[in-house]
């Protein structure tokens, strides 16, 4: 099984990225499933009904999202009534949504996928480590192939996050910081991974905002309001391949594009 992750989409550029290369990588690559964070697709904060059906159109199968998840309310109609959008599974109390689901992938193999956010420097939640344990132990139980998006702030606590997986999971791979990481490979224990996938966005920006305004707040150190960046765009995911009867991963292939 060949599964295409498409990092942190944000704004209208970035879900017309989507339309521009997934569907065709689908063809170039014999991808079965692509799994999309979703969560800045709505002009950098949540995901409406819209941002969802266009998203569906370029090809995703699956949403994770992460800590902007709330940042459109009409999120939880989605998730009620699609079944294919997941908030982290270790957010506190009694959030709407679920943290994994399982679906069927093109090759007709069963698929689970695990949203995870992390501890440091963001929301206040539960222990990451604690909540993926048991999670995977249920899937397990209908399939080995299992992918986890950590949503997370820090690169050691995505790469612990990695280690402690290797061997339990297919893949790991970050989302969140928008700078994609060039150290995608497969782990002693046969699961990819990768730290970050990177934004899939306007390029011409810094982490998809105005960057005009954002050199401004470092260097002024007065509140702005963000906005927004225009213009050309970048891909960014990795591929990782599976093998279907052990769920391990046999192959790493990051992927970075943009328009020139």
């Amino acid at each position: 099984m060949k599964v295409l992750c498409v990092g942190d989409v944000v704004s209208r550029v970035g879900r017309d990225m989507l339309f521009r290369y997934v569907e065709e990588l689908k063809y170039q690559k014999n991808i079965d499933f692509v799994i999309v964070n979703g969560e800045n697709s709505n002009h950098g904060r949540g995901m409406t009904r819209s941002c969802y059906n266009e998203m569906k159109r370029a090809g995703a199968d699956v949403f994770t999202m992460g800590n902007h998840v709330w940042g459109a309310k009409e999120v939880i109609s989605v998730m009620e009534q699609e079944g294919d959008v997941i908030r982290p599974l270790n957010m506190q109390g009694n959030q709407p949504g679920c943290g994994s689901v399982i679906m069927t992938a093109r090759n007709g193999k069963k698929i689970g996928i695990i949203n995870l956010i992390g501890q440091v420097n963001m929301l206040p939640c539960n222990s990451p480590f604690d909540a993926v344990e048991k999670e995977i132990e249920k899937i397990r139980e209908i399939t080995p192939i299992i992918f986890v998006d950590f949503h997370a702030e820090v690169t050691s606590e995505k790469m612990a996050m990695g280690y402690f997986l290797d061997g339990k999971v297919s893949a790991v791979f970050g989302t969140h910081t928008h700078i994609q990481t060039a150290d995608a490979k497969i782990l002693d224990g046969g699961t990819g991974y990768i730290t970050d996938l990177g934004m899939t966005g306007p390029k011409d920006s810094v982490l998809g905002m105005n960057k005009t305004i954002i050199i401004n707040r470092f260097i002024h150190t007065m509140p702005q309001k963000f906005e927004i960046a225009t213009g050309k765009g970048q891909f960014c995911g990795c591929i990782f391949t599976v093998d279907d009867d052990s769920g391990k991963c046999t192959d790493v292939e990051r992927i970075y594009t943009e328009e020139m």
